[in-house]
């Protein structure tokens, strides 16, 4: 799938720049105490820092050993403060792509939108209220969100979903939603503006891009809640260890305990928590969905059941034309000719359809009628005909029973292979239209709800993951289980109100399930806001997007494919991290236990496994150690663990053995190389 807005490198450049400036601002006292255990290891480096220059002051001998425990606990900090930045630079990016879709746009405002005139004044869109009506003609850009109460244009709304591809806006129904910073290509429209200034759905957009709305999901509380405990614990380990210490004649310094602190809490995944959360949601619009709940982004992980609405969802819109079905006599070629002519005076997206159909399958080119004294027949809600006098040809097309009244047949009196076409087409759910000339029934044709592209795979896909797909429409029992068979879901229910899909839901989450929703009309809006992740289509009403907790960009249903292993990411990421997290304490207890005790205890050098140098060599490795972990695994931490398809038995072995055993033997590692390295140069 590609991917339509900005996506810059883990570590762009200018990102990181800015990254860098950010982390040093995040040193203001209230924005740490969001992280607890950041906060506590920013008190331990300022106390730290009072030993070192109290020990400059004094003359002691230990200040380079003091300062040097100091430098590194502002650098784990600091490499904090830089991992959220980081991740907050790559959503402002975002954000600042989508500001660039703005222009200052000049809105035609109606005066008198109650009277069949289109008087208008000139006002900046800023100025635009809710409820104001605006008209909006070709090549001219939509003002504001709102919704189209009169006409159809084609739209190019690629500023919003970044596809080129217009789509077709008309008033009434499921696609009469627009959004501000659109432009119109073709026709007109009227739109009634639904949402005010600074309020739209682009506004909306950056703003949750740019993390201003984000707040922390229960799993990230639950987790800092955990971290906190296990950094009150510690602390309590350390206090008592100096009373140890004076009790065995110990001398332990305060710089000594103040490392052992920081190293024994989490601040791996202390100092990443944060960076995790954001990055997740920073997935999402890559995808091209806009979360407006981290929540549901967590929630997205654990999906049981999936409900789709039909029409618009798994099919398109509208009901189209797939097969011409002559009577004898006549070729499929007349017929599609036939067709096509009678469909040149209808609008509506069935007739377009026809013409596609004819246009695509059986080459035929559209005809200038222009030049001729031809006569179209519009297609009118009244007649259900449309078609067109050439002459001595008379071409009509329309409902069945409409065009058997206009050729003088009463009802099922047509040829018998017009009336089995006809059954044929009713019993699987379709349309049928008949098409006649001169009095005479040519044919029928066959129009359906359309199955998108590709998506029995998708939802195969889904059940793979273990999340069942179910069909909710408003067709009869026939039609619906002709569309859940061709679209391959596992379920349906037909001829489904609004009420019917709210209790599907609650039912299925009173059994502990939880439930995703794509839907897009305003009908599902209920539902969508019931549903723990509710996916709202951008091709949508206004209601539907409000209503749903996600919207995707590019109206596509199975795109929860790809919200489901962002989810299942956000929550591995975090857990792997904090695996990794507290297993890397192991290799710190052999690194600062035994230089704590050894020169009482020199039993315990049986404990300095790793053969380090000195006692100070080996507190400073473990400090620099722990601050360097947290810049190593920023690009994990942004990027997400692999999600695969596994059973969860199989992804907790998994992750023991890489973030667990892992954890364990890469501080091991790297001690001792920074061990090295810090003998070789005489820092300790």
């Amino acid at each position: 799938m590609s991917t339509k807005h900005a996506n810059p490198s883990l570590f762009d450049r200018k990102i990181a720049l800015e990254a860098a400036k950010q982390a040093f601002v995040k040193f203001s006292p209230r924005v740490l105490a969001r992280n607890p255990v950041i906060f506590v290891t920013a008190v331990v480096a300022a106390l730290v820092t009072a030993m070192w220059l109290r020990d400059l002051f004094i003359g002691n001998g230990v200040a380079l050993f003091s300062g040097q425990i100091a430098a590194w606990l502002w650098f784990t900090v600091l490499f904090a403060n830089f991992a959220e930045a980081v991740a907050e630079g790559r959503g402002k990016a975002q954000a600042d792509a989508l500001r660039r879709t703005r222009t200052d746009t000049i809105a035609r405002r109606l005066l008198q939108p109650d009277q069949r005139n289109d008087l208008f004044e000139k006002v900046p869109a800023p100025d635009l209220r809710e409820g104001d009506i605006v008209m909006v003609s070709a090549n001219e850009v939509i003002p504001a969100d709102g919704e189209i109460i009169e006409g159809i244009a084609s739209v190019n709304e690629s500023a919003i979903t970044g596809e080129s591809a217009p789509v077709i806006r008309e008033s009434g129904g499921d696609r009469s939603a627009v959004t501000g910073g659109t432009t119109v290509l073709s026709d007109w429209i009227k739109v009634k503006i639904t949402a005010a200034p600074g309020h739209s759905f682009l506004d909306r957009m950056i703003a949750l891009v740019e993390g201003a709305e984000r707040q922390k999901t229960p799993n990230e509380l639950a987790l800092s809640i955990l971290l906190a405990g296990m950094t009150l614990i510690f602390l309590f380990v350390v206090v008592s260890l100096w009373g140890i210490a004076g009790y065995s004649a110990t001398v332990l310094s305060v710089t000594v305990l103040a490392a052992l602190l920081v190293t024994l809490i989490p601040t791996t995944i202390g100092g990443l928590l944060s960076a995790i959360g954001i990055a997740g949601m920073d997935r999402l619009i890559r995808f091209n969905v806009i979360a407006t709940s981290g929540r549901a982004v967590e929630a997205a992980g654990d999906v049981d059941t999936l409900l789709l609405d039909k029409t618009g969802t798994i099919t398109f819109g509208n009901r189209l034309a797939t097969d011409f079905l002559p009577v004898p006599g006549v070729s499929e070629q007349a017929l599609a000719e036939t067709a096509m002519l009678a469909s040149l005076a209808d609008e509506t997206p069935e007739g377009r359809s026809i013409l596609a159909l004819a246009k695509g399958n059986y080459r035929i080119a559209e005809p200038q009628l222009g030049n001729t004294k031809a006569v179209t027949v519009p297609f009118s809600a009244v007649t259900r005909i449309s078609g067109v006098d050439l002459g001595e040809r008379i071409i009509r097309k329309g409902a069945v029973d409409a065009v058997l009244k206009h050729v003088k047949l009463g009802p099922n009196s047509g040829p018998p292979a017009f009336n089995e076409a006809v059954d044929r087409i009713s019993r699987t759910g379709g349309t049928p239209l008949a098409v006649a000339e001169n009095g005479k029934l040519i044919g029928v044709i066959h129009l359906k709800d359309v199955v998108k592209s590709g998506i029995k795979e998708r939802f195969n896909a889904l059940r793979n993951m273990g999340i069942k797909t179910v069909m909710v429409t408003g067709d009869n029992p026939v039609t619906a289980a002709a569309i859940a068979s061709e679209a391959g879901v596992d379920d349906f229910i037909a001829e489904a109100t609004p009420e019917d899909k709210l209790a599907y839901i609650r039912a299925e989450q009173a059994k502990g399930r939880l439930i995703a929703m794509c839907g897009d009309g305003t009908n599902d809006a209920p539902a969508l806001a019931q549903a723990d992740v509710g996916v709202a289509m951008q091709s949508g009403t206004q209601a539907a997007r409000e209503a749903g907790n996600m919207v995707d960009l590019d109206s596509n249903p199975t795109k929860l494919i790809e919200i489901v292993e962002i989810g299942k990411q956000l929550l591995m990421t975090r857990g792997s991290l904090t695996t990794f997290s507290i297993a890397n304490d192991v290799a710190k207890y052999f690194a600062i236990i035994p230089a704590l005790f050894l020169v009482t205890y020199p039993e315990l050098g049986a404990l300095n496994v790793m053969g380090l140098a000195s006692p100070e060599s080996a507190i400073l490795s473990a400090v620099i150690f722990n601050a360097l972990i947290i810049v190593a695994l920023i690009p994990l931490a942004l990027k997400g663990v692999a999600y695969r398809a596994v059973a969860a038995s199989e992804l907790l072995r998994r992750n023991l053995l890489i973030y667990g055993l892992g954890g364990m033997i890469v501080p091991f590692i790297g001690i001792k190389v920074i061990d090295i390295l810090v003998s070789a140069l005489h820092l300790a």
